[in-house]
């Protein structure tokens, strides 16, 4: 009921007071009952007597709701779902994201002992409808699944065939405690909360100048590789440079309150930037930790939610101490983007304090000797533009230093240049459970955190525990990532997703721990092919009698080709990459002009993740598999399906260069049988062993390629000549170009980026 009142009729009878028509509201119970002259929207028990039934079954333009212009009518189904409700009492549960959180019990005639209680709640709902479930997937698509979900990478096939052969009855257990042990199960998480948080490598306004923030982004990857708390992580990044023992990590972790958006545009107004800096925030933190749109009451109070514009700034306060300028110039005392750190690395550390150690060994000249010339004087000059130097060579990137808070007002829709507006102080939405602190202890950032992953916040576990399952099944028990509010989706297991909730919050916030319960689920483990009557009892497959298949994300796709070419560079961390790009895409980027300078040598291989993220000008392959610009937290990326993903598959300079690669593995490794090289290069890519037909259809390409390029050399040569990397010497031109042909067809499959 509630998502259909929240649809069709909050807009104009929900929780803004001020677009509230008729004095009638239908998010809360009492106003649904409320008497207007005789006349109650709701009567419950009592269909005929309330007046929502009329409206909603009149055929008078003048009188049915939702009214015809905003083109939301109600279905037959939706209005005969809501005569039921009022017949059966108008009950009024409140949001189910809202609601405290109470661990349920497992279902009724649950097994007990050590199986998973996933499944409890999974099986309960299938035999509930007469469903049986899907047979577990064969051990190669587990293993290829597996591994794509916990760290973005293939496994090799003799990592597979290693699974595939084990007789321990644990040996799926087994598997998946090697992978979240893997560093780059670290760095699937840190993609995964990188578009939450909005990282880039650019500010995004005007110029889009680049900027330093590489190293936030590996505090992430080794934060998650030491799988810790999730209210720990809450804490340093919020307010990491608060902490009475904050070092350098923990400030550097406190550079997320700095991957706002920033301007340096001559013309702009100090003070409607850090307005648009301020709303930024909120719309960032509300939707990375809260999981909902506490933006949308920037200028008026909520239409679908109970968050109020006062929530909004008062929200926002709690960020109104962190240093920054409206808009940044060069002029600056730290650099053009205000307040800055140096982050050495450990070489570079470790030079720095020796330096330091020899500067303080120079005693200073004693008073008498001022007339003298000690050469001291001069061994100090020298120590120190030492030492300067050194730091000098140190990254520096944005830092968050605390100040004296602004003064917050609430902007009367959201204009910010007027200040007739009550100030506030910061406060968690009145709605929800108080923040810790108050107007005699004003509440700074670490309340904030202590408040979002307090026991009594219900909010923040349910949400973390709906995106943990999406990364398992490609979709939330509640499928609006980016909303848990009423415009949102009510769960479809709702005491499942609770129990996860409880398991975050009780368990010491411990993600890793509740992937390893969701991963090792006969739930998850099920094969995604239907059976017989699975699309029609549960086409969207929300009853999980069967996994899902899905599209990797735009970096797991560019990993994988890599990987198969035997190209890719597994390192951790370091500074952002950037790979080839079409020539002149970066033409029209000004202030100042810019000319795009592809990496050399292992740079040019690195994993996706680390590829430089321009907000504007998103890297064109990247921009083609549907990742975000960052410009905005991003709950959710979407899965399309275009042309332009097959053009990138066969064109991009590194998808040709991956192809060669898999073509020179392919002929340095699988002899000369055009059959043994085919079923090779298939085994590579997609990991499975590969039929008859489909081997006989690659070695055919080959042999086909193979023939036309032994007639035209130089087109061999050329397409031997993409990348940056020589072809391997001894191998016979037509025969690699031959088999490159190939292996962009079998690069090509979608079966090769598709989780399953």
């Amino acid at each position: 009921v509630r998502p259909i009142l929240a649809e069709h009729c909050f807009a104009c009878h929900g929780p803004d007071a001020a677009a509230r028509q008729a004095d009638l509201r239908l998010d809360v119970r009492d106003g649904a009952v409320a008497d207007h002259a005789g006349v109650r929207a709701v009567v419950a028990g009592n269909v005929g007597a309330s007046e929502l039934v009329t409206r909603i079954r009149s055929t008078d333009p003048d009188v049915i709701m939702p009214p015809p212009e905003t083109n939301k009518p109600l279905s037959d189904a939706q209005k005969a779902i809501l005569e039921r409700w009022i017949a059966a009492g108008a009950e009024y549960e409140g949001h189910w994201a809202y609601r405290p959180l109470v661990r349920p019990e497992l279902p009724a005639g649950a097994a007990t002992g050590d199986s998973n209680p996933v499944d409890a709640f999974v099986d309960a709902a299938l035999a509930a409808r007469g469903i049986a479930p899907a047979p577990e997937a064969d051990r190669v698509t587990l293993a290829r699944r597996l591994a794509f979900d916990l760290t973005g990478l293939p496994l090799g096939p003799d990592e597979i065939d290693a699974f595939v052969d084990a007789t321990r009855p644990d040996a799926y257990g087994r598997l998946v405690d090697r992978l979240l042990a893997s560093p780059h199960h670290a760095e699937r998480l840190a993609a995964w909360w990188l578009d939450l948080v909005r990282y880039a490598d650019s500010v995004g306004y005007h110029g889009d100048q680049e900027i330093t923030m590489w190293p936030y982004r590996d505090w992430v990857i080794e934060a998650f590789a030491a799988n810790m708390p999730f209210d720990r992580f809450t804490r340093e990044q919020l307010g990491g440079d608060l902490l009475p023992e904050a070092g350098r990590r923990e400030r550097v972790a406190a550079a997320y309150n700095r991957l706002n958006m920033m301007s340096a545009e001559g013309g702009g107004q100090d003070k409607e930037y850090h307005a648009k800096y301020a709303a930024d925030r909120v719309r960032a933190t509300s939707g990375a930790w809260l999981g909902s749109t506490l933006g949308c009451a920037e200028c008026h109070d909520h239409k679908y939610d109970p968050f109020t514009t006062r929530d909004f700034y008062a929200f926002a306060a709690f960020f109104s101490d962190v240093a920054e300028r409206g808009i940044y110039h060069a002029a600056h005392a730290n650099g053009i983007w205000g307040e800055m750190m140096r982050v050495p690395t450990p070489a570079q550390e470790a030079e720095q304090r020796e330096l330091e150690a020899r500067l303080a060994a120079i005693a200073p000249l004693p008073e008498a000797g001022r007339d003298v010339v000690e050469a001291a004087t001069l061994a100090r000059a020298r120590a120190q533009a030492a030492l300067d130097a050194a730091v000098k060579a140190q990254v520096a990137m944005p830092a968050t230093v605390s100040k004296p808070p602004r003064t917050v007002r609430i902007l009367p829709r959201g204009n910010w240049m007027d200040d007739s507006g009550e100030v506030v102080l910061p406060a968690a939405p009145a709605f929800l459970p108080a923040a810790p602190g108050g107007p005699d202890n004003r509440r700074t950032r670490l309340d904030l955190a202590a408040w979002l992953t307090a026991p009594e916040n219900p909010l923040v576990p349910r949400v973390l525990a709906n995106r943990l399952w999406a990364l398992g099944f490609g979709e939330g028990l509640s499928r609006r990532l980016d909303d848990h509010g009423s415009q949102g989706e009510p769960p479809s297991h709702p005491e499942l997703l609770d129990w996860l909730a409880c398991e975050l919050r009780d368990g010491g916030w411990d993600i890793r721990r509740v992937l390893r319960t969701i991963v090792t689920s006969r739930a998850y483990r099920r094969s995604s092919i239907p059976a017989a009557g699975h699309r029609e009892a549960d086409p969207e497959n929300r009853l999980l009698a069967r996994q899902n298949r899905h599209r990797l994300d735009a970096e797991n796709v560019r990993d994988v080709a890599l990987s198969a070419a035997g190209l890719l560079d597994r390192s951790i961390g370091g500074p952002s990459v950037k790979p080839y790009q079409p020539p002149g895409y970066w033409d029209y980027l000004n202030f100042p002009k810019r000319k795009y300078q592809a990496d050399q040598g292992a740079a040019l291989y690195r994993r996706g993740l680390y590829v430089h993220w321009q907000r504007q000008y998103l890297h064109p392959a990247m921009m083609g598999f549907d990742a975000p610009s960052r410009e905005e937290c991003t709950a959710r990326r979407p899965r399309s399906n275009t042309p332009l993903q097959a053009l990138v598959l066969l064109n991009d300079p590194q998808f040709v260069e991956a192809a060669r690669g898999l073509a020179a593995a392919t002929l340095g490794q699988a002899g000369a049988d055009p059959l043994a090289r085919a079923k090779f290069m298939l085994r590579r890519a997609i990991g499975r062993l590969p039929v008859d037909a489909e081997v006989g259809r690659v070695a055919d390409v080959a042999e086909r390629q193979r023939e036309s390029f032994a007639g035209d050399p130089a087109a061999a040569k050329a397409l031997l000549g993409v990348g940056a990397a020589p072809p391997p010497a001894g191998l016979d031109p037509a025969d690699l170009a031959a088999w490159t042909a190939a292996a962009r067809v079998v690069l090509h499959l979608g079966e090769a980026y598709t989780r399953n």
